[in-house]
């Protein structure tokens, strides 16, 4: 037996050992069933899990700046809190700028959507009833059983490769709320969660019968969230033909009666961003662009990149090594600047310094050794520059044994980065939201190409509105289409 295999088999024994003991001494009242349930975390430290992992997911993702639309969310979802089985926990909802589709809450009562799903929805009651869905799985305590259980078997951490975990400890993933983002409810959880979502919906006065829309919708476009940072929502939410089948049977015929309030909420998507914004950053022929920090780096050939709000994270084909860029405002001396960061990286020893040519930026580069403890010894190069009143800060990770052909890589990076002068990428601008009120005499694709939208859109984009490219939406009927700045733009007529 391996090493690894033994030591992944002690995990499982002292992870049983655990649960027999902790579940008779851990246990708490679930609001909607009234059963008791295992719970590591007391109600006391819930709201500081919340609180802190709130602050981790505003910064990692980014927050839409649309004052307006992010007050219209929380309006709906404050209005269905009263229903729902734990109305004193205290809400919060924000829109983050991701274009991932999806929607997720955290212990709390933090409720999130993104710009991306957002986009999808066509209605307030597909609103009301995602929003209603995420505030079932904060009713139940879904994610806090999900901890709890992660907490009892460690093993998936134990599996977890070291240039990973010290990635995870470097870019701020590690707090366990953090960790909820990447797995999934199990099926029994989607199926409460879906009921609480339609009753919830129900009482506050939305028709929910607007969810079969939204799980149509989703499952015919998918959650477009590959290889991006934040997952998206068939990756946490898995969706089946029994949970669509399931919410068909909750529906009454009084529902049909209730709110839509579908205008309402598209005109609240106008001028939305649609897709990547290429103003917080964006890859193209081996080199990323921030137009709005106004600095360009050129990274290795074949390496994976995650742009998100605090950093951009790479890692190289085969899973060995892994390179990541934090930028923050400061006035340090970089060698100060330089040992403050590697006192907040666990076991680090310094091994040495070096130059890097950076043209006329100031820089400084120091490397470490990062001790073995579960994994494999690894090498840290730290490279610091200094660009106006910011510190530009590449973390390199690699194997100790073999990592000089992975440095090399880490210093073409690093030697690159200047600061970003042509205005053809200053100047790169996002797709945005645009509606547009149907004549009654235009097929969809008619639409489409008289308003401008891009050819390669207009299979999503008849997804997002509900038709066929050539079927032809009702006179004064909102469609969704997009719109370049810069361009003319469509009117609504």
């Amino acid at each position: 037996m391996t090493e690894k295999a033994i030591r992944v088999r002690v995990y499982l024994i002292l992870a049983a050992f655990l649960c027999l003991n902790l579940i008779f001494l851990s246990c708490a009242v679930n609001p909607v069933t009234g059963q008791k349930e295992l719970s590591l975390i007391p109600a006391s430290q819930e709201k500081t899990l919340g609180e802190e992992t709130d602050g981790e997911i505003r910064s990692q993702y980014g927050i839409v700046a649309d004052k307006d639309l992010v007050a219209y969310i929380k309006g709906v979802g404050e209005s269905i809190v009263p229903h729902t089985h734990r109305p004193e926990l205290g809400y919060h909802f924000a829109v983050l700028d991701s274009p991932v589709i999806n929607a997720f809450a955290v212990p709390g009562g933090y409720v999130y959507v993104t710009r991306g799903i957002l986009a999808l929805m066509s209605s307030e009651a597909e609103l009301a009833t995602v929003i209603g869905h995420e505030l079932g799985h904060i009713s139940a305590r879904h994610s806090l059983r999900r901890l709890s259980q992660m907490i009892l078997v460690q093993t998936g951490l134990a599996l977890v490769s070291a240039v990973d975990k010290r990635l995870a400890e470097i870019a701020g993933l590690v707090g366990v709320g953090m960790q909820l983002l990447f797995l999934k409810y199990s099926r029994d959880d989607e199926y409460q969660a879906d009921s609480l979502g339609v009753e919830y919906a129900r009482k506050a006065g939305w028709s929910p019968q607007f969810m079969i829309d939204f799980f149509s919708a989703l499952e015919k476009i998918g959650d477009l969230s590959g290889g991006r940072s934040l997952p998206g929502f068939l990756s946490t939410h898995p969706l089946t033909k029994d949970r669509i089948e399931k919410v068909k049977t909750m529906l009454t015929e009084e529902d049909r009666r209730l709110k839509v309030n579908r205008d309402d909420y598209l005109l609240k998507l106008q001028n939305l961003v649609y897709g990547d914004d290429p103003r917080q950053g964006f890859v193209e022929k081996g080199k990323f662009y921030h137009p709005q920090m106004k600095f360009v780096f050129s990274f290795p050939e074949d390496w994976a990149v995650q742009n998100t709000a605090s950093q951009v994270r790479m890692a190289s084909p085969d899973g060995r090594a892994a390179l990541v860029l934090m930028v923050e405002k400061s006035a340090e001396d970089l060698r100060t600047y330089a040992t403050q960061k590697a006192a907040t990286i666990k076991g680090a020893t310094l091994m040495g310094e070096d130059r890097i040519e950076t043209g006329s930026l100031p820089s400084h580069h120091t490397f470490y050794l990062l001790e073995r403890e579960e994994g494999e010894t690894l090498y840290l190069r730290l490279g610091l520059i200094r660009l106006g009143e910011f510190i530009f800060s590449f973390f390199g990770l690699a194997p100790w044994r073999n990592y000089p052909p992975y440095d090399e890589k880490f210093k073409v990076s690093i030697r690159s980065l200047d600061q970003l002068k042509d205005p053809a990428y200053l100047n790169r601008q996002p797709l945005r939201l645009n509606l547009v009120r149907a004549s009654g005499k235009e097929r969809l694709s008619q639409i489409f190409e008289r308003t401008g939208m891009p050819r390669d859109l207009w299979p999503k984009f008849a997804i997002m509105n509900g038709f066929e490219l050539e079927t032809m939406p009702p006179a004064n009927y909102l469609v969704k289409t997009v719109w370049l700045k810069g361009q003319t733009r469509p009117s609504q007529q």
